[in-house]
């Protein structure tokens, strides 16, 4: 990601409407599963920590960033213990296995996405949990995912299969940010049209509409992850390592 984006998501990340529905829905499928009382958990690629707080509700937080800007800032939150590492060899913390590994809005940034699910896959505890937010549909590629250093958008079926042969059984694989889907994608859309080369995705919007924003953005929490909406910007995954027969 460029170093200036996580300067800027930083400034945003408590406060923004994307953020604050998407951990509301996160908090709701996380609550969900059956962890632990003292759940270990790890976020891989936790960039300037935004979600640290929300996840240390459930357990013992260990979170791993390679940016050298937003490793600090994540740090700073004072949440946890974050650590310098990289996805798929660099993964920190010694032979911890832990409950639930958070993948939010990473895998789209890596060159081989395969191999760091193997990798995370060997770190989850034999009843851990996986869950993975990315960016969907390759035809909503923008101006938004080359800015943000993208090195691909998801189909469901893509994704399903990614995840089973990094010998992870699915239990959950749905849409989300789908009640905005038809503003979000028309935007995308007129944008590649006009050849617009500034994205206002990451620029905070008026009070008001950023209130509005994060209901409706947040109130798919009611839905996910008992009902699958047919459409969305965004997957999202839980998986676990699968039971070898």
């Amino acid at each position: 990601m460029d170093p200036k984006a996580y300067k800027q998501m930083a400034g945003l990340e408590d406060r923004h409407w994307w953020f604050l529905g998407r951990r509301h829905i996160l908090s709701r499928v996380i609550g969900s599963l059956s962890l632990p009382p003292s759940a270990r958990i790890l976020e891989a690629g936790c960039g300037s920590g935004g979600n640290l707080e929300m996840l240390s509700r459930f357990g013992k937080v260990w979170a791993m960033e390679k940016s050298e800007m937003a490793l600090p800032l994540a740090q700073a939150r004072g949440i946890g213990i974050v650590a310098e590492g990289e996805l798929p060899h660099r993964i920190p913390f010694g032979s911890q296995q832990f409950d639930l590994i958070a993948l939010l809005d990473v895998l789209e940034h890596l060159e081989n996405d395969k191999e760091a699910l193997l990798a995370l896959s060997q770190r989850l505890a034999l009843s851990g949990y996986l869950v993975i937010t990315v960016p969907a549909y390759p035809w909503l590629w923008s101006l938004h995912d080359e800015l943000n250093h993208h090195k691909r958008r998801y189909t469901r079926g893509q994704l399903l299969s990614l995840l089973k042969s990094s010998g992870l059984e699915v239990y959950t694989l749905v849409f989300f940010n789908s009640f905005l889907f038809p503003v979000i994608a028309g935007i995308r859309l007129i944008q590649k049209v006009i050849c617009l080369r500034e994205s206002q995705d990451l620029k905070m919007p008026p009070l008001w509409l950023n209130r509005l924003l994060t209901g409706i953005f947040a109130a798919e929490a009611c839905l996910i992850p008992k009902f699958s909406l047919p459409f969305g910007v965004s997957l999202l995954a839980v998986a676990s390592p699968a039971r070898k027969s």
